[in-house]
Protein backbone atom coordinates (compact mmCIF):
# COMPACT_ATOMS: atom_id res chain seq x y z
CA UNK A 1 0.00 0.00 0.00
CA UNK A 2 1.38 3.40 -0.96
CA UNK A 3 2.16 5.63 2.00
CA UNK A 4 0.03 8.78 2.33
CA UNK A 5 1.68 11.98 1.14
CA UNK A 6 0.34 14.93 3.14
CA UNK A 7 -0.37 18.22 1.42
CA UNK A 8 1.61 20.30 3.95
CA UNK A 9 2.86 19.43 7.44
CA UNK A 10 3.14 22.20 10.04
CA UNK A 11 5.64 21.32 12.78
CA UNK A 12 4.87 23.05 16.07
CA UNK A 13 1.47 23.74 17.64
CA UNK A 14 2.25 26.96 19.44
CA UNK A 15 0.54 30.19 18.41
CA UNK A 16 2.63 30.47 15.21
CA UNK A 17 1.89 26.90 14.12
CA UNK A 18 -1.79 26.98 15.00
CA UNK A 19 -2.28 30.32 13.20
CA UNK A 20 -0.38 28.99 10.19
CA UNK A 21 -2.42 25.79 9.97
CA UNK A 22 -5.64 27.78 10.26
CA UNK A 23 -4.58 30.24 7.53
CA UNK A 24 -3.46 27.46 5.19
CA UNK A 25 -6.78 25.70 5.74
CA UNK A 26 -8.69 28.90 4.97
CA UNK A 27 -6.87 29.08 1.62
CA UNK A 28 -7.91 25.58 0.62
CA UNK A 29 -4.87 23.63 1.77
CA UNK A 30 -5.04 20.46 3.88
CA UNK A 31 -2.42 20.85 6.58
CA UNK A 32 -1.41 18.29 9.15
CA UNK A 33 -0.45 20.05 12.40
CA UNK A 34 2.01 18.14 14.57
CA UNK A 35 3.64 18.76 17.94
CA UNK A 36 5.51 16.58 20.40
CA UNK A 37 3.33 17.62 23.35
CA UNK A 38 0.13 19.33 22.20
CA UNK A 39 -1.48 22.67 21.42
CA UNK A 40 0.24 25.57 23.22
CA UNK A 41 2.07 23.11 25.45
CA UNK A 42 5.28 25.15 25.52
CA UNK A 43 5.98 28.90 25.38
CA UNK A 44 2.64 29.96 23.91
CA UNK A 45 0.74 29.02 27.06
CA UNK A 46 2.51 31.23 29.57
CA UNK A 47 3.38 34.57 28.02
CA UNK A 48 2.03 37.96 29.09
CA UNK A 49 -0.74 37.88 26.49
CA UNK A 50 0.27 41.14 24.79
CA UNK A 51 -0.17 42.15 21.17
CA UNK A 52 2.75 44.57 21.23
CA UNK A 53 2.65 46.08 17.73
CA UNK A 54 4.39 49.25 18.96
CA UNK A 55 7.52 47.31 20.02
CA UNK A 56 9.71 47.89 16.98
CA UNK A 57 13.09 48.29 18.74
CA UNK A 58 15.43 45.24 18.75
CA UNK A 59 16.93 43.96 21.98
CA UNK A 60 20.40 44.67 20.54
CA UNK A 61 20.41 48.45 20.95
CA UNK A 62 23.52 50.58 20.25
CA UNK A 63 25.84 50.55 23.25
CA UNK A 64 24.19 47.59 24.95
CA UNK A 65 27.41 45.54 25.03
CA UNK A 66 29.01 48.04 27.42
CA UNK A 67 26.66 46.65 30.03
CA UNK A 68 27.46 42.99 29.27
CA UNK A 69 29.79 42.40 32.28
CA UNK A 70 26.96 43.36 34.62
CA UNK A 71 24.81 40.52 33.25
CA UNK A 72 27.29 37.92 34.46
CA UNK A 73 27.49 39.50 37.91
CA UNK A 74 23.74 39.78 38.54
CA UNK A 75 22.00 36.40 38.07
CA UNK A 76 18.67 37.99 39.03
CA UNK A 77 18.93 41.08 36.82
CA UNK A 78 16.66 41.88 33.87
CA UNK A 79 19.13 40.39 31.38
CA UNK A 80 21.49 37.68 32.54
CA UNK A 81 23.72 34.89 31.31
CA UNK A 82 24.26 31.95 33.69
CA UNK A 83 28.02 31.34 34.07
CA UNK A 84 27.52 27.70 33.05
CA UNK A 85 26.23 28.87 29.68
CA UNK A 86 28.55 31.82 29.02
CA UNK A 87 31.03 30.05 26.70
CA UNK A 88 28.30 28.31 24.74
CA UNK A 89 26.40 31.54 24.08
CA UNK A 90 29.54 33.50 23.13
CA UNK A 91 29.22 33.04 19.32
CA UNK A 92 25.60 34.22 19.47
CA UNK A 93 26.65 37.20 21.59
CA UNK A 94 29.17 38.25 18.93
CA UNK A 95 26.37 38.32 16.35
CA UNK A 96 24.18 40.16 18.87
CA UNK A 97 26.95 42.75 19.33
CA UNK A 98 27.26 43.25 15.57
CA UNK A 99 23.48 43.66 15.31
CA UNK A 100 23.69 46.51 17.83
CA UNK A 101 25.85 48.65 15.53
CA UNK A 102 23.93 51.68 14.30
CA UNK A 103 23.82 50.59 10.65
CA UNK A 104 22.28 47.21 11.40
CA UNK A 105 20.13 48.51 14.23
CA UNK A 106 18.45 51.05 11.95
CA UNK A 107 17.84 48.36 9.34
CA UNK A 108 16.37 46.05 11.99
CA UNK A 109 14.03 48.79 13.25
CA UNK A 110 12.82 49.39 9.69
CA UNK A 111 12.29 45.68 9.08
CA UNK A 112 10.51 45.16 12.39
CA UNK A 113 8.30 48.18 11.74
CA UNK A 114 7.20 46.85 8.37
CA UNK A 115 6.51 43.42 9.82
CA UNK A 116 4.56 44.86 12.76
CA UNK A 117 2.37 46.94 10.45
CA UNK A 118 1.57 43.86 8.39
CA UNK A 119 0.96 41.75 11.49
CA UNK A 120 -1.41 44.26 13.09
CA UNK A 121 -3.62 44.31 10.00
CA UNK A 122 -3.39 40.51 9.75
CA UNK A 123 -4.46 40.11 13.37
CA UNK A 124 -7.59 42.17 12.78
CA UNK A 125 -8.37 39.91 9.81
CA UNK A 126 -7.80 36.83 11.94
CA UNK A 127 -9.99 38.18 14.74
CA UNK A 128 -12.81 38.97 12.31
CA UNK A 129 -12.71 35.53 10.67
CA UNK A 130 -11.77 33.15 13.46
CA UNK A 131 -11.46 34.88 16.84
CA UNK A 132 -13.67 35.84 19.74
CA UNK A 133 -13.63 39.62 20.39
CA UNK A 134 -14.50 38.97 24.05
CA UNK A 135 -11.01 37.44 24.44
CA UNK A 136 -9.30 40.74 23.53
CA UNK A 137 -8.72 43.59 26.00
CA UNK A 138 -8.01 46.93 24.35
CA UNK A 139 -6.75 48.74 27.44
CA UNK A 140 -3.38 50.13 26.35
CA UNK A 141 0.04 49.88 27.95
CA UNK A 142 1.79 52.06 30.52
CA UNK A 143 5.60 52.08 30.33
CA UNK A 144 6.97 53.42 33.62
CA UNK A 145 10.17 55.30 34.53
CA UNK A 146 11.79 56.28 37.81
CA UNK A 147 12.89 59.89 37.55
CA UNK A 148 13.40 62.43 34.80
CA UNK A 149 16.86 61.12 33.85
CA UNK A 150 15.56 57.62 33.09
CA UNK A 151 12.73 59.08 31.05
CA UNK A 152 15.02 61.40 29.07
CA UNK A 153 17.08 58.42 27.91
CA UNK A 154 13.98 56.96 26.24
CA UNK A 155 12.93 60.10 24.37
CA UNK A 156 14.55 59.00 21.07
CA UNK A 157 12.44 55.85 21.21
CA UNK A 158 9.21 57.78 21.72
CA UNK A 159 10.15 60.22 18.95
CA UNK A 160 10.82 57.33 16.58
CA UNK A 161 7.44 55.85 17.37
CA UNK A 162 5.76 59.22 16.82
CA UNK A 163 7.51 59.50 13.46
CA UNK A 164 6.16 56.05 12.59
CA UNK A 165 2.63 57.10 13.48
CA UNK A 166 2.40 55.04 16.68
CA UNK A 167 0.07 56.93 19.07
CA UNK A 168 1.43 57.64 22.54
CA UNK A 169 0.85 60.02 25.43
CA UNK A 170 3.85 61.06 27.51
CA UNK A 171 3.08 61.54 31.20
CA UNK A 172 5.38 63.78 33.25
CA UNK A 173 3.87 63.62 36.76
CA UNK A 174 2.80 60.85 39.17
CA UNK A 175 -0.75 62.23 39.34
CA UNK A 176 -1.09 61.86 35.55
CA UNK A 177 0.06 58.25 35.87
CA UNK A 178 -2.41 57.62 38.71
CA UNK A 179 -5.31 58.69 36.50
CA UNK A 180 -4.57 55.68 34.29
CA UNK A 181 -3.33 53.23 36.95
CA UNK A 182 -3.98 53.97 40.64
CA UNK A 183 -1.88 52.34 43.32
CA UNK A 184 1.59 52.67 41.85
CA UNK A 185 4.49 53.86 43.98
CA UNK A 186 5.32 57.55 43.52
CA UNK A 187 8.87 56.47 42.60
CA UNK A 188 7.44 56.27 39.07
CA UNK A 189 7.43 59.89 38.03
CA UNK A 190 7.22 59.59 34.24
CA UNK A 191 5.54 57.22 31.79
CA UNK A 192 4.55 56.66 28.20
CA UNK A 193 1.02 55.43 27.55
CA UNK A 194 0.37 53.50 24.33
CA UNK A 195 -3.43 53.48 23.90
CA UNK A 196 -3.55 51.13 20.89
CA UNK A 197 -1.80 48.31 22.73
CA UNK A 198 -4.04 45.36 23.54
CA UNK A 199 -3.93 41.95 25.21
CA UNK A 200 -5.71 38.66 25.08
CA UNK A 201 -7.50 37.61 28.25
CA UNK A 202 -5.40 34.42 28.26
CA UNK A 203 -2.77 33.41 25.65
CA UNK A 204 -3.35 29.69 26.27
CA UNK A 205 -7.10 29.97 25.78
CA UNK A 206 -6.62 32.20 22.74
CA UNK A 207 -4.37 29.63 21.06
CA UNK A 208 -6.72 26.80 22.02
CA UNK A 209 -9.68 28.69 20.57
CA UNK A 210 -7.93 29.03 17.20
CA UNK A 211 -6.95 25.35 17.31
CA UNK A 212 -10.58 24.37 17.95
CA UNK A 213 -11.64 26.41 14.93
CA UNK A 214 -9.04 24.60 12.84
CA UNK A 215 -10.18 21.17 14.06
CA UNK A 216 -13.89 21.97 13.79
CA UNK A 217 -13.33 22.83 10.13
CA UNK A 218 -11.83 19.41 9.44
CA UNK A 219 -8.20 20.07 10.33
CA UNK A 220 -6.02 17.27 11.67
CA UNK A 221 -3.54 17.23 14.54
CA UNK A 222 -1.17 14.45 15.59
CA UNK A 223 1.47 14.12 18.28
CA UNK A 224 4.92 13.51 16.84
CA UNK A 225 8.39 14.17 18.18
CA UNK A 226 10.18 15.11 14.97
CA UNK A 227 13.77 13.90 14.70
CA UNK A 228 14.80 14.57 11.12
CA UNK A 229 13.68 16.15 7.84
CA UNK A 230 15.01 14.90 4.52
CA UNK A 231 14.01 16.39 1.17
CA UNK A 232 13.80 13.79 -1.63
CA UNK A 233 13.00 14.30 -5.31
CA UNK A 234 9.34 13.32 -4.84
CA UNK A 235 8.48 14.67 -1.37
CA UNK A 236 9.87 15.66 2.02
CA UNK A 237 10.43 12.86 4.53
CA UNK A 238 9.73 13.72 8.17
CA UNK A 239 11.00 11.17 10.66
CA UNK A 240 9.43 11.09 14.12
CA UNK A 241 9.16 8.83 17.13
CA UNK A 242 6.14 7.23 15.41
CA UNK A 243 7.66 6.57 12.02
CA UNK A 244 7.95 8.56 8.81
CA UNK A 245 5.57 11.17 7.41
CA UNK A 246 5.68 12.22 3.78
CA UNK A 247 4.66 15.70 2.66
CA UNK A 248 4.64 17.93 -0.40
CA UNK A 249 5.68 20.87 1.79
CA UNK A 250 6.76 21.38 5.40
CA UNK A 251 6.60 24.42 7.70
CA UNK A 252 9.01 24.49 10.64
CA UNK A 253 7.64 26.66 13.44
CA UNK A 254 8.87 24.73 16.45
CA UNK A 255 9.96 27.78 18.42
CA UNK A 256 13.21 27.47 20.34
CA UNK A 257 13.74 23.93 19.04
CA UNK A 258 13.51 24.88 15.35
CA UNK A 259 17.25 25.13 14.70
CA UNK A 260 17.67 21.47 15.62
CA UNK A 261 15.55 20.63 12.57
CA UNK A 262 17.02 23.21 10.21
CA UNK A 263 20.49 21.82 10.88
CA UNK A 264 19.33 18.45 9.62
CA UNK A 265 18.75 19.87 6.14
CA UNK A 266 21.85 22.04 6.02
CA UNK A 267 20.77 25.45 7.38
CA UNK A 268 22.78 26.58 10.41
CA UNK A 269 20.76 29.33 12.10
CA UNK A 270 21.94 31.11 15.30
CA UNK A 271 18.78 30.59 17.32
CA UNK A 272 19.13 31.13 21.07
CA UNK A 273 16.73 30.81 23.95
CA UNK A 274 15.58 33.76 26.01
CA UNK A 275 14.28 32.00 29.08
CA UNK A 276 11.47 34.05 30.59
CA UNK A 277 9.94 33.61 34.04
CA UNK A 278 6.60 34.54 35.49
CA UNK A 279 4.17 33.94 38.32
CA UNK A 280 0.41 33.86 37.79
CA UNK A 281 -2.03 34.67 40.59
CA UNK A 282 -5.66 33.64 40.34
CA UNK A 283 -6.72 36.77 42.23
CA UNK A 284 -5.26 40.17 43.03
CA UNK A 285 -6.29 42.84 45.52
CA UNK A 286 -5.39 45.55 42.98
CA UNK A 287 -7.19 45.89 39.67
CA UNK A 288 -4.97 46.50 36.69
CA UNK A 289 -6.46 49.11 34.39
CA UNK A 290 -3.83 48.58 31.71
CA UNK A 291 -0.76 46.49 30.87
CA UNK A 292 2.19 47.72 32.98
CA UNK A 293 5.79 47.66 31.74
CA UNK A 294 8.66 48.36 34.17
CA UNK A 295 11.33 49.04 31.56
CA UNK A 296 14.44 49.35 33.72
CA UNK A 297 13.56 46.14 35.54
CA UNK A 298 12.67 44.11 32.46
CA UNK A 299 9.26 42.82 33.48
CA UNK A 300 5.54 43.42 33.05
CA UNK A 301 2.25 42.97 34.86
CA UNK A 302 -0.81 41.90 32.91
CA UNK A 303 -4.31 40.63 33.56
CA UNK A 304 -4.85 36.95 32.83
CA UNK A 305 -8.48 35.95 33.18
CA UNK A 306 -9.60 37.44 36.49
CA UNK A 307 -6.08 37.20 37.87
CA UNK A 308 -2.63 38.69 37.41
CA UNK A 309 0.61 37.60 35.73
CA UNK A 310 3.99 39.07 36.73
CA UNK A 311 6.88 38.13 34.53
CA UNK A 312 9.50 38.84 31.93
CA UNK A 313 13.26 39.36 32.06
CA UNK A 314 15.73 37.62 29.77
CA UNK A 315 18.01 34.76 30.70
CA UNK A 316 20.20 33.53 27.86
CA UNK A 317 20.49 30.00 29.20
CA UNK A 318 19.64 27.55 26.42
CA UNK A 319 17.27 24.61 26.58
CA UNK A 320 18.98 22.28 29.05
CA UNK A 321 19.92 24.19 32.22
CA UNK A 322 17.45 23.80 35.11
CA UNK A 323 15.21 26.81 35.74
CA UNK A 324 16.21 29.41 38.31
CA UNK A 325 12.87 30.33 39.86
CA UNK A 326 14.54 32.86 42.13
CA UNK A 327 14.17 35.10 39.10
CA UNK A 328 10.38 34.75 39.25
CA UNK A 329 10.41 35.42 43.00
CA UNK A 330 12.49 38.57 42.48
CA UNK A 331 9.97 39.94 39.98
CA UNK A 332 7.06 39.33 42.36
CA UNK A 333 8.89 41.10 45.19
CA UNK A 334 9.57 44.07 42.94
CA UNK A 335 5.91 44.16 41.91
CA UNK A 336 4.91 44.30 45.58
CA UNK A 337 7.28 47.21 46.11
CA UNK A 338 6.00 49.02 43.04
CA UNK A 339 2.33 48.62 44.03
CA UNK A 340 2.48 48.80 47.85
CA UNK A 341 -1.20 48.08 48.44
CA UNK A 342 -1.21 44.91 46.36
CA UNK A 343 -1.68 41.59 48.18
CA UNK A 344 -0.71 38.40 46.37
CA UNK A 345 -0.79 34.74 47.42
CA UNK A 346 -0.69 31.22 45.98
CA UNK A 347 1.02 32.07 42.70
CA UNK A 348 2.00 29.50 40.07
CA UNK A 349 5.53 29.83 38.70
CA UNK A 350 6.47 29.11 35.10
CA UNK A 351 9.42 29.35 32.73
CA UNK A 352 9.21 29.54 28.94
CA UNK A 353 11.70 29.40 26.09
CA UNK A 354 11.50 32.40 23.77
CA UNK A 355 13.19 31.66 20.41
CA UNK A 356 15.59 34.54 19.78
CA UNK A 357 17.83 35.57 16.90
CA UNK A 358 20.64 38.14 17.32
CA UNK A 359 18.85 40.95 15.45
CA UNK A 360 15.44 40.32 17.11
CA UNK A 361 13.87 39.53 13.72
CA UNK A 362 12.29 36.17 12.96
CA UNK A 363 13.18 33.82 10.13
CA UNK A 364 10.29 33.71 7.67
CA UNK A 365 10.89 32.17 4.28
CA UNK A 366 11.97 29.06 2.39
CA UNK A 367 14.95 26.97 3.39
CA UNK A 368 18.11 27.59 1.45
CA UNK A 369 18.45 23.84 1.05
CA UNK A 370 14.98 23.13 -0.35
CA UNK A 371 12.16 25.59 -1.07
CA UNK A 372 9.55 23.00 -0.09
CA UNK A 373 10.63 23.54 3.52
CA UNK A 374 9.44 26.87 4.94
CA UNK A 375 10.72 28.49 8.13
CA UNK A 376 8.65 30.54 10.57
CA UNK A 377 10.38 30.93 13.93
CA UNK A 378 12.63 33.15 16.04
CA UNK A 379 10.04 35.77 17.06
CA UNK A 380 11.54 36.33 20.52
CA UNK A 381 9.18 38.29 22.78
CA UNK A 382 6.59 38.92 20.07
CA UNK A 383 5.47 35.52 18.83
CA UNK A 384 1.85 36.13 19.81
CA UNK A 385 2.02 39.63 18.32
CA UNK A 386 3.34 38.43 14.97
CA UNK A 387 1.46 35.13 14.74
CA UNK A 388 -1.37 36.11 12.38
CA UNK A 389 0.94 38.06 10.08
CA UNK A 390 3.49 35.26 9.96
CA UNK A 391 0.72 32.80 9.09
CA UNK A 392 -0.35 34.91 6.12
CA UNK A 393 3.23 35.23 4.88
CA UNK A 394 3.82 31.47 5.16
CA UNK A 395 0.61 30.78 3.25
CA UNK A 396 1.78 33.15 0.50
CA UNK A 397 5.16 31.43 0.31
CA UNK A 398 3.57 27.99 0.23
CA UNK A 399 1.33 29.08 -2.66
CA UNK A 400 4.28 30.66 -4.53
CA UNK A 401 2.44 33.99 -4.32
CA UNK A 402 4.17 37.33 -3.86
CA UNK A 403 4.02 38.37 -0.17
CA UNK A 404 2.90 41.92 0.72
CA UNK A 405 6.36 42.88 2.00
CA UNK A 406 9.96 42.14 1.10
CA UNK A 407 11.04 39.02 3.00
CA UNK A 408 14.79 39.50 2.52
CA UNK A 409 15.33 40.97 6.05
CA UNK A 410 13.79 37.80 7.52
CA UNK A 411 15.64 35.31 5.33
CA UNK A 412 17.66 32.52 6.93
CA UNK A 413 20.50 33.42 4.55
CA UNK A 414 21.13 36.73 6.37
CA UNK A 415 23.30 34.84 8.84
Amino acid sequence: MAKQVHDIVVIGAGIIGVSTALELQARGRKPLLVDRKGVAAETSRGNAGAFAFSEVEPLATPGIMRRAPIWLLDPLGPLSIPPAYALKVAPWMLKFWRSSWVDRYDDAVAAQTGLMQHCEAAFERQLARFGDPKMIRREGQLELYEGAAAFEQTKPKWKRRADLGIPAELLLRPDEIAEIQPGLSDRFTHAGFTPNWFNTTDPLKWTESLARRYLDQGGTFEKHDIHNITPTPDHVEIRSDKGTLLAKQVVICAGAWSHKLTAKIGDSIPLETERGYNTTFAHSSVELKTHLTFSAHGFVMSKIGSGLRIGGAVELGGLDLPPNFRRAETLVQKARDFMPEMELSDGTQWMGYRPSLPDSLPVIGPSGADARVIYAFGHGHVGLTQSAGTAELVADIAAHAKPPLDLLPYSASRF
